[in-house]
């Protein structure tokens, strides 16, 4: 496969007060056309803040942003704003995790997904207007013509994701990023939303990163997994890698902490320790999960840890895993 994307050493700061503090760290990644890369985690370390990177969203005054970010042979981060918007939607497009807040409540719904259309193409207003309904449909939503003419908070949250699908996909962008597409849905319109986002993808061939903190949908769209945690990435591997020969002791956490369906229904849900910790107290000369594994020795761990390849494709950060059995995670801490 082709790769579109290639993110190199990349580092994103927020300024608190007069320093900078960085909630991505040091991340080297890659996607391919027609593959689902699956960035994953909890809140708090750093999935949306690389994707809005990417995107070129944040404020220049209070957010600075170092390495490389390379598409078709540009480094985005040495964009200027006009630049990026020609690549936004038109190449690069992004369903965001909210559409009630990003949609614009005082617009019809036609309106807004036209906008891309009349900034990136030559289209004349009827055939706007015609590729309006067909991404509407194409989306599953029933009565497009209808739905064209409503505002934001006159449909459900199903549908407002579809529309905010819609809009990513208007202009056939090379690349998606989407940002927790299912958050806050029902597991019924979850499945919905997800379906419909693989066969889109697969009619497209388009490369996808997938921000979600939701193992279950990792498993059924991911082709590759990326686990980031406190801005790092600990380990990186095929989907088929993480889940069945996880190596980090976060990656393996966070797999205990799903609900099992053969228990015998008295064991206790299994919750990761203490917290993801602020920007503003990482630890930057260890591993920053050590703390939450306060059964593993000290000693176990590296000093300033790197990615070790511990099989062809899957990386590793820091060597602790060799220090423990997997049975162990979640019954001694």
């Amino acid at each position: 496969m082709k790769k579109i994307l290639e993110i190199k050493n990349l580092e994103t700061a927020f300024r608190i007060k007069d320093d900078y503090f960085n909630a991505v760290d040091n991340v080297s990644l890659d996607l391919h056309s027609n593959e689902v890369l699956a960035i994953v985690g909890e809140s708090g370390c750093g999935k949306s803040t690389l994707a809005t990177t990417v995107m070129g969203l944040h404020n220049e005054n209070l957010t600075k942003s170092t390495g490389e970010i390379i598409y078709d042979g540009k480094n985005l981060l040495e964009l200027s704003e006009d630049e990026l918007n020609k690549i936004r939607t038109k190449e690069i497009g992004m369903i965001f995790q909210d559409p009630l807040s990003s949609l614009n409540p005082l617009q019809k719904i036609g309106k807004q997904i036209e906008e891309a259309l009349v900034y990136h193409t030559e289209l004349k207003k009827e055939e706007r207007e015609a590729r309006v309904i067909e991404l509407l449909t194409q989306v599953g939503i029933p009565n497009p013509q209808r739905c064209a003419k409503q505002y934001p908070h006159e449909l459900s949250g199903g549908m407002r994701q579809r529309v905010m699908i819609a809009m990513a996909l208007s202009c056939k962008p090379n690349i998606i990023i989407a940002d927790e597409p299912t958050t806050a849905l029902d597991v019924t319109i979850q499945a919905q939303i997800l379906d419909l986002l693989k066969q889109l993808q697969e009619e497209m061939h388009a490369g996808v990163i997938l921000i979600t903190h939701d193992l279950g949908v990792v498993a059924e769209m991911a082709d590759r997994v990326a686990v980031l945690y406190a801005g790092e990435v600990v380990e990186l591997g095929t989907s088929e890698q993480v889940f069945q020969n996880p190596q980090h002791p976060y990656t393996r956490s966070l797999l205990r902490s799903i609900p099992q369906l053969d228990g015998d229904g008295n064991e206790d849900l299994y919750a990761i320790e203490g917290m993801v910790p602020s920007i503003k107290n990482l630890d930057r000369t260890g591993c920053r999960f050590a703390p939450r594994v306060p059964w593993l020795k000290e000693e176990a761990h590296e000093k300033n840890p790197s990615l070790h390849e511990v099989e062809a494709g899957h990386f590793v950060r820091c060597t602790c895993h060799k220090h423990f059995t997997f049975e162990e995670v979640g019954n001694n801490d």
